[in-house]
């Protein structure tokens, strides 16, 4: 196939299938996803055009299958993009100045986290962050820093255990978490 017959091809293929799967789309999404994944399908109808059917009545619904399944991918995609946004806030919260005071209230183990962090070692509060933020787990941080596996578990639960330590300290006196002072254990 020349590329003129594959582009009189694909041009046939969209106007059969746009509306179609516009009005699928526009059934389950906003209308900007709807846009993004109605250009995706195209790309894919251009990369797949010998497999798509030439019969009107299997092409769109080939078409809508392959919104279906892009359309749970970006999905998928927001979700992640909204777990790690809620990691970031979470460790690495905006400063205060840019954070609503009606919100403050609520985000007081956010802050304590972030100040924690600010405390640590810089290569333990990346090693943290890689770890929450971009969820890297032990093999993968491995990668990244340049070290055995082994190496960099030992250095989160290491960096994990300092970030708690920092907590514990900025709880203050009323926490008394881990103080055995004045026990009758811690006497003996």
């Amino acid at each position: 196939m020349t590329d003129a017959e594959r582009e009189l091809r694909l041009r046939t293929l969209a106007d059969r299938v746009v509306e179609p799967v516009r009005r699928y789309l526009a059934r389950r999404c906003d209308a900007a996803t709807a846009d993004e994944v109605l250009n995706d399908v195209l790309v894919v109808c251009w990369r797949r055009l010998g497999e798509v059917p030439a019969e009107p009545a299997e092409s769109i619904p080939w078409a809508i299958g392959v919104a279906r399944n892009l359309l749970a991918n970006a999905e998928r995609a927001q979700r992640r993009r909204d777990r790690l946004t809620a990691k970031v806030i979470a460790l690495d919260p905006p400063p205060l100045a840019s954070i609503d005071p009606a919100v403050t209230d609520d985000n007081d183990d956010a802050i304590a986290v972030r100040d924690a962090l600010t405390r640590l070692r810089r290569d333990d509060a990346e090693l943290l962050r890689l770890w929450a933020w971009d969820e890297l787990e032990s093999p993968q941080l491995a990668t990244v820093l340049g070290i055995s596996a082994n190496a960099a578990a030992i250095r989160l639960h290491r960096a994990k255990k300092r970030l708690a330590d920092e907590l514990r300290k900025s709880a203050g006196p009323a926490g008394h978490v881990g103080s055995e002072e004045g026990s009758t254990d811690a006497r003996r």
